[in-house]
């Protein structure tokens, strides 16, 4: 990433402190991700952090840590912080956690003026920093990009606001609309470099969620090649708890977790075949129908294991249910430039669906990238409520 020498404005400071902080996606959940610049009075960079690693330092710490680096005369550092701005995307914390509190290392650093894109809603925060700061003389200035800070930390905002995590649903499609032909095959739609756009994506996620129907046909593992700053739990949905006992998922359940979520009533012995085999069953009541899971259940419970992002990869009743409740919060489809064909082929998302076309667009923003011969898109799913 380029590095800017001076910005134009602390909008434009800001913007730059977004964009360092994406670098922790990934390592740094459940915590946000967080950026952090240090600027003189002509708006001169003096210094920048990001939290890179869950339980280590956070953002505002790294940035002080750079302006030393930076600036190795302590006479010269402390003319530079005098008159210096502090922008932040997200309020320092105030409390102890597995570090000590920002906010006090912020005033301990004598920069004069701070600047947060968002204040944090976190129950142990929730303005206390702000109000910390501006008890110690600075002067503090909240909501500068707080559109966009919101847009960066969505699913730390959806694990703590809503207790679940961020669903983000993917799948390749033909031209036509199809993930599969009459007959099941599926292998490979999609070319090799959004494949491994795919794996990547993997390599950032809590969970990865499948249906039955997929685990059966595709027998996937469900893992990242090569690995990601985070290992995945593979979760299967499926509701009596048939999962075969010689899948690739199986196999490899004591190496990397399985969970499969099953219905309550689900038969006592596919119930433990699969515990003996190293899987952890999830006992879940029924959902819309007595033969589905709770999918909201579901999601509660990853939430209340902390995890902030899943990636949902099929099949299409799955993707049609979540679709249906309305929660899926992002999109990410690979459109592969051939044909399909047939009334049989499989369509990537079933379920109700809606009565009729949407007005405006469903992904809200959309980024399109061409990956070979392929198209890409992405984006966050509009709510229709």
């Amino acid at each position: 990433m380029f590095e800017p020498a001076q910005f134009d404005s602390d909008a434009d400071a800001m913007r730059y402190a977004i964009e360092i902080a994406r670098r922790g996606i990934g390592r740094v959940e459940p915590n946000p991700a967080v950026g952090a610049v240090l600027i003189d009075e002509q708006r001169r960079l003096l210094a920048a952090g990001w939290h890179e690693q869950f339980g280590e330092a956070h953002a505002e710490v790294n940035a002080f840590r750079d302006f030393e680096r930076r600036h190795p005369d302590e006479a010269a550092r402390a003319e530079l912080i005098r008159n210096a701005t502090l922008l932040v995307t997200l309020e320092p914390c105030c409390h102890h956690g597995k570090t000590p509190p920002c906010s006090d290392a912020v005033i301990a650093s004598g920069v004069r003026r701070v600047v947060v894109g968002l204040r944090d809603p976190s129950p142990h925060v929730d303005g206390g920093g702000l109000r910390q700061m501006e008890a110690a003389g600075l002067d503090v200035f909240a909501g500068v990009l707080e559109d966009d800070v919101r847009l960066l930390n969505a699913p730390f905002l959806m694990l703590l606001q809503n207790g679940r995590p961020w669903v983000h649903a993917k799948w390749a499609m033909t031209l036509d609309g199809r993930i599969a032909t009459r007959t099941g095959s599926s292998k490979w739609i999609s070319c090799e470099a959004s494949r491994a756009i795919v794996h990547e994506l993997r390599g950032r996620m809590d969970a990865i969620i499948v249906g039955s129907g997929t685990a059966k046909a595709d027998d996937p593992l469900l893992t990242a090649r090569p690995d990601g700053p985070r290992t995945a739990t593979r979760v299967v949905v499926d509701a009596r708890a048939e999962l075969l006992l010689d899948s690739q998922l199986i196999r490899t359940a004591r190496d990397t977790p399985v969970i499969v979520a099953t219905l309550e009533s689900a038969p006592a012995e596919n119930i433990n075949a699969l515990s003996s085999a190293g899987v952890e069953v999830q006992r879940l009541p029924a959902g819309d129908t007595p033969k589905h899971v709770d999918l909201a259940e579901l999601l509660r419970e990853l939430g209340r294991r902390s995890m902030t992002n899943v990636l949902v990869e099929g099949g299409g009743g799955l993707l049609g249910s979540l679709f249906d409740r309305q929660l899926v919060d992002e999109a990410h489809v690979f459109i592969a430039p051939k044909f399909c064909g047939g009334r049989d082929a499989v369509s990537p998302v079933g379920g109700l669906g809606v009565e009729t076309i949407p007005q405006q667009p469903e992904l809200d923003p959309c980024v399109v990238t061409q990956v070979e011969q392929d198209v890409y898109l992405r984006g966050h799913v509009r709510r229709t409520l």
